[in-house]
């Protein structure tokens, strides 16, 4: 069995190529229509030709450098509902971002996984547009590496204010019970950006500081967030459902229900607490009406 370090010195061309893959059908370069389709007939849940390429790319590569004896695999693409009984599962949203990608915002990346026992050990993120990917091994800390080659390792010095920090939120994953949260919370500078892994690697980057969600008729995904996740710890972060719990992955169940916030750390506590508090009375309200 190949040691993290190892495994990430395998995984990091293959997801240099799988951006550069990617990147091909934004541009128009791919020789392919994007062929659009929707998943259960649901306008909100889009995938084109260039998830299916990145997903077969990725998928095919990994396993002949990783073998399956090992490794269980899942991609958003192939996910049937299954729970794997590998100990060892890579985790693949081969674009995260489908609507950004499609709309041509640039705001679209790739997640690449590694979960062990139900929680991740190894992560990396693309962002094609930025010609960067992040990666993090559990307690390695995490890095960014730009397309010449330059490698920097990022950790959040959350040195604002409560009032002064950016909240990210989502241009398309909007609800009443959403709004009124972030309407209370005190940081009122929020700022729409695409894709999880855009958020996440604003954070990192120091460009953003929270990013709030709350399921509805939907929720996000394992491969949503099991990469972020631990870009985002690893720099000194905390991606958790509102009551403070870790997630969990793999557990048969891809959705992860429910309140989660990922910051820089510092209000964690205190915004996950508000979180709750105004979802709670929402709740309540709504109730009455």
């Amino acid at each position: 069995m190949k040691t993290p370090k190892e495994i990430l010195e395998i995984a990091r061309p293959i997801t240099w190529k799988a951006s550069e893959l990617l990147r091909s059908f934004y541009q128009g370069t791919a020789n392919q229509n994007l062929n659009i389709q929707y998943k259960d007939g649901k306008i909100d849940d889009p995938v084109t030709a260039a998830d299916i390429a990145v997903s077969n790319y990725l998928i095919d590569k990994l396993q002949s450098e990783l073998g399956t004896e090992h490794f269980g695999y899942i991609s958003e693409e192939t996910y049937q509902g299954e729970q794997l009984k590998n100990e060892f599962v890579w985790i693949i949203d081969p674009l995260d971002g489908t609507k950004d990608f499609i709309d041509k915002t640039g705001e679209y990346a790739i997640h690449i996984g590694l979960v062990k026992s139900g929680r991740p050990v190894l992560a990396l993120i693309a962002v094609p547009e930025l010609e960067k990917i992040y990666y993090a091994t559990k307690d390695g800390g995490t890095f960014v590496e730009t397309k010449d080659g330059i490698i920097k390792k990022l950790q959040l010095s959350a040195t604002k204010k409560i009032e002064e920090l950016i909240v990210l939120v989502s241009r398309s994953h909007r609800s009443e019970p959403l709004d009124y949260i972030l309407s209370n919370l005190p940081c009122k500078n929020h700022k729409n950006l695409g894709s999880i892994g855009c958020k996440i690697a604003s954070i990192v980057e120091e460009k953003a500081d929270v990013y709030i969600s709350l399921s509805g008729k939907s929720a996000p995904k394992d491969w949503d967030i099991a990469a972020p996740e631990l870009i985002l710890t690893e720099a000194g972060g905390l991606y958790t459902n509102y009551n403070r719990s870790l997630l969990q992955y793999n557990t048969g169940d891809a959705n992860q229900w429910g309140g989660l916030l990922a910051s820089n750390g510092k209000y964690h506590d205190i915004l996950c607490q508000a979180a709750a508090k105004y979802l709670a009375e929402f709740q309540s309200k709504s109730e009455d009406i």
